[in-house]
């Protein structure tokens, strides 16, 4: 593997260093290739976590005692945080709890419902709300290598098109949008556009306003951050035109029995008591993120993934599917074997991969498949991962003859 670098570091440390669940119990390390489905977490977030719902835990936006206080700031200050992370304000970014509320989130508030634009790459995330919110779903096809075919979405386009709604990059293929072009056709055409960011903001320097983007999904967990919670950030224009999404405490400005009136966006969208801790170990994550450095990490994965697709493309019994510059995902087939299986016989070897329909059965329908295997990095993997997932194919061709 010459001229792949080992691992990516942090002032000279190698930040898999920094990942204790990549440890397993006997204490030989786990080559951990499911980062598309979920991150494993650094030291520094684990620590933010636990001061927060530890020494430092009080309710928000309540109490009047100095804690609460301090806890509010912390919180708000996470939400700066974050924002600043996209290259959004703090009041544009709706906490969620994750990319998959955050969409239905404008599927269902919303309020000039018509047709949507997706493509045939989305997540059920990036499907199912429109669907249940009563939006008339129109399906971008792809180009051969798995791109979102943005020539067909301009023909497909007509004034009816309230939103256009596009994965940033694929779950599936790691295909990464034309993010520009995307946002022209669907200005052009009269259509905002929604970014499904989770699989990018892990590894692509995001900037909402570069992006000229409409709305910008993400989830947490896949940031190195914790699960429930994500982020929804949209133009301020537009959350203020939006009704509430859920009724309760912390979403209102005056209740009474005859009417009820709304506080502000973001936190007319935000009913209940938040996820306070979940927030700050989130922008722990986002603080970590940016010290290492997004074009790093970009960089990095870029170089892993350029040397499994050239790996597995050496073999004449395994199916590569999209494109060459697909960012921190390879998707796969090997020839007479079904993933679950092949998964099985690589978690023997330590090799944790994703095997299944990724939540994109649309998706697999459109690649003659009902199922791949796939390996997703993170900033933590390295080429023994690589030589890993190699030996334990290797292993799974004799097993199966």
């Amino acid at each position: 593997m010459t001229g792949l670098s080992t691992s990516l570091e942090a002032n000279g440390v190698a930040v898999r260093d920094d990942f204790p669940g990549l440890v397993r119990p006997d204490g030989s390390l786990w080559h951990y290739l499911d980062t598309g489905a979920t991150a494993q977490k650094p030291q520094a977030v684990i620590d933010a976590v636990t001061r927060a719902i530890g020494v430092d835990y009080a309710t928000v936006h309540r109490g009047v005692y100095g804690r609460s206080a301090e806890m509010t700031r912390a919180y708000e200050a996470a939400r700066r945080t974050i924002a600043q992370f996209i290259g959004g304000r703090e009041e544009e970014l709706v906490f969620a709890r994750g990319a998959t509320e955050a969409i239905n989130l404008v599927a269902y508030c919303y309020p000039n419902k018509g047709r949507v634009l997706l493509s045939q790459l989305e997540h059920h995330s990036n499907i199912v709300p429109w669907q249940l919110a009563g939006w008339q779903v129109d399906v971008c096809p792809l180009t051969e290598d798995g791109l979102i075919d943005l020539d067909a979405a301009e023909a497909m386009l007509t004034p009816e098109h309230t939103m256009v709604s596009f994965a940033h990059v694929s779950n599936v293929l790691g295909s990464v949008l034309d993010t520009g072009r995307a946002a022209e056709l669907a200005h052009k055409a009269g259509a905002k556009l929604l970014l499904d960011g989770c699989q990018a903001v892990p590894r692509l320097a995001v900037d909402v306003a570069a992006l000229d983007c409409d709305f910008y999904a993400f989830s947490g967990h896949k940031l190195y951050g914790p699960t429930g919670i994500g982020a929804l950030w949209g133009r301020a224009e537009l959350l203020d035109a939006m009704p509430p999404w859920q009724g309760g405490g912390a979403m209102i400005d005056k209740v009474a029995f005859t009417g009820t009136t709304f506080a502000p966006p973001p936190q007319r969208f935000e009913a209940g008591t938040p996820a306070i801790v979940e927030a700050l170990g989130l922008a722990a994550a986002c603080d970590y993120v940016s010290a290492i450095g997004i074009g790093n990490i970009a960089d990095h994965e870029a170089a892993l993934v350029a040397e499994t697709r050239a790996r597995l493309g050496a073999m004449n019994d395994v199916t590569l599917y999209g494109s060459d510059r697909s960012a921190g995902i390879v998707s796969f087939m090997l020839d007479g074997v079904h993933p679950h299986d092949l998964g099985t016989i690589l978690d023997e070897e330590g090799v944790a991969i994703r095997a299944g329909h990724h939540c994109a059965q649309p998706l697999m329908e459109h690649l003659g498949v009902t199922a791949t295997a796939r390996a997703s990095f993170g900033l933590y993997s390295d080429e023994d991962d690589i030589a890993a997932l190699i030996r334990g194919i290797e292993r799974t061709k004799r097993i199966f003859g």
